[in-house]
């Protein structure tokens, strides 16, 4: 297996939650996006989705399975999901990770495809193991979920640690806030308070618009900046978004390299701020302004002029 073949996603989206008196989890908004959406993010990469639970509206097709009977827990969850996926791989996720990222995702499965373990699973801040933010081989993983069915007679109400008891794990640090899961209103309040920090907020918000808008474009948000503080510093604080806006228009009418055709765009458009800044400066000092060098030579000062 090698780091580039496809994979299938298992997200799990059943379950009670008791302690969220009952409510809809998956579908619960973090940052204007369900919980389910957010996951579903993260795994876009995938050939295929499978989501086990009741369906629900998602940002983009997924396939919709239950496990029998409905809400028989993780292992028949899981069981159930795995009879859809057709990869030799298979990221297995909860729907209830805000802040799980693309990255730590594709870290999983490169992680697993560069060697020879059975499955690689997450572990948390305290280093407890996250098996529902994993990446497993389908083989081993069938047959230790047939095995543990055999055994039992049913896979219903049963432990997931069944599982990983039985596997041969790798194991990777995903870090606190990748593994960070929502059982409850106050780990839902914690969710939203974080995404609302100085620090997160403008990439949660852009996450959020490219989600809603369709749009998998990465662009440096650092130069589309620099661009809208130009442009009301040096023109006009209206014209900030409205210059932002045709940077995009133009990008999209450029083609070929996205990224590339907005940083473009943008130095372009920053460029003629400058100039207009600089006229307005010289309108003021009484200067050109022109942004060019002054004229020298014959006639600059009227001299030998006809």
């Amino acid at each position: 297996m090698t780091a580039d073949e496809e994979f299938d996603a298992i997200v799990l989206a059943g379950g009670a939650a008791k302690r969220l008196g009952g409510a809809d989890k998956p579908g619960v908004s973090v940052g204007g996006r369900s919980l389910l959406d957010r996951v579903l993010t993260a795994c876009r990469g995938a050939g295929q989705t499978v989501v086990v639970g009741g369906r629900r509206p998602t940002i983009r097709p997924v396939q919709w399975v239950r496990e029998d009977p409905p809400g028989g827990g993780p292992l028949a969850a899981l069981e159930a999901g795995l009879r859809r996926a057709r990869a030799s791989t298979v990221l297995v996720l909860s729907a209830d990770l805000p802040f799980l990222g693309e990255t730590t995702a594709r870290q999983l499965l490169d992680v697993l495809a560069a060697g020879s373990r059975e499955a690689v699973l997450a572990t948390d801040g305290h280093g407890r193991d996250q098996p529902l933010v994993a990446a497993y081989r389908a083989e081993p993983l069938r047959r230790e979920l047939a095995l543990i069915a055999t055994e039992h007679g049913t896979l219903s109400g049963l432990p997931l640690r069944l599982l990983t008891e039985e596997l041969d794990l790798g194991r990777i640090h995903a870090g606190a806030l990748a593994s960070f899961d929502c059982d409850t209103w106050e780990d839902i309040a914690a969710a939203r308070a974080r995404i609302r920090e100085h620090g997160n907020v403008l990439d949660e918000w852009i996450t959020a618009v490219k989600e809603e808008l369709g749009i998998e474009l990465d662009v440096d948000t650092h130069v589309l900046l620099d661009l809208a503080r130009d442009a009301a510093h040096g023109v006009a604080r209206p014209a900030a978004p409205l210059t932002t806006f045709l940077v995009g228009y133009s990008a999209a009418r450029a083609g070929g390299d996205g990224a590339e055709a907005v940083a473009e765009a943008a130095r372009k458009a920053s460029a003629l701020a400058a100039r207009w800044a600089a006229e307005s400066a010289g309108a003021t000092d009484g200067s050109e302004g022109s942004g060019g060098p002054a004229e020298t030579g014959p006639g600059a000062d009227g001299a030998g002029s006809r």
